[in-house]
């Protein structure tokens, strides 16, 4: 059994890969950072095995006492899911737009799961697995699709994040992969999305419990290495 953090998953995909995951007998934290949401998620869920963890990743202060938090508890980590993000409806032009929405795009998606990685690190086993969730929005090698550019290119940065925190956290036997789940029928997919939720969890369940440890600083979808 695998003690595994997820953020941002009181709905959605990060909701859905807690499911599974609990269903496989693993111990599932699920964070976010609306209290009644997480509980009502947390309820729906009816596991013995699973907890909940409220934690806004845009808040440093909020990372901290969550960390703090399972530190008093004794909780050490196996495997820690960045999927805590957002997607403004207004993302329409990386010149026009409003800056703050780029900011804030950054500061959720980016940012917060750096502050999150650093924060949790102490908790985390070696080795253990980190997952960040990203998009091929965020690809260096596709065309650029014209939509949503902050978004875009914050997955970007993630990806970045996670080939250069596989090469650094190597030492310490931490693996770290991104994840594309594709465009999966979610409140963030929004109603044009063909992809099933349940097919969009399946590449970070794998990555989380039955890929090989030495897999490290790769973008995947659908259990296959994406180019970058």
């Amino acid at each position: 059994m695998k003690t595994i953090l997820i953020t941002g998953a009181n709905k959605g995909l990060g909701f859905e890969t807690a499911r599974q995951l609990l269903k496989k007998g693993h111990h599932v934290i699920i964070s976010g950072r609306n209290q009644e949401r997480l509980k009502a998620s947390y309820d729906t869920l009816a596991h013995d095995k699973a907890e909940m963890l409220l934690m806004d990743v845009c808040e440093q202060k909020s990372i901290l006492a969550a960390a703090k938090q399972l530190m008093a508890n004794h909780v050490i980590i196996d495997v820690l899911i960045n999927n805590a993000a957002i997607l403004h409806k207004d993302d329409h032009s990386l010149i026009n737009d409003d800056f703050s929405i780029a900011a804030h795009t950054f500061n959720t998606n980016v940012f917060g799961v750096l502050h999150v990685i650093r924060a949790f690190m102490r908790l985390m086993k070696s080795p253990s697995r980190i997952i960040n969730i990203s998009s091929d929005g965020g690809s260096m090698s596709d065309p650029v699709g014209g939509w949503a550019p902050a978004y875009c290119i914050s997955k970007t940065a993630v990806n970045a994040l996670t080939r250069h925190l596989a090469v650094e956290l190597q030492s310490r036997s931490i693996s770290v992969n991104s994840v594309c789940p594709g465009w999966i029928q979610t409140d963030m997919g929004g109603t044009g999305a063909h992809r099933p939720v349940e097919k969009g969890a399946e590449t970070p369940i794998w990555l989380a419990t039955d890929a090989p440890q030495t897999l490290t600083g790769k973008f995947f979808r659908d259990k296959k290495e994406l180019h970058w």
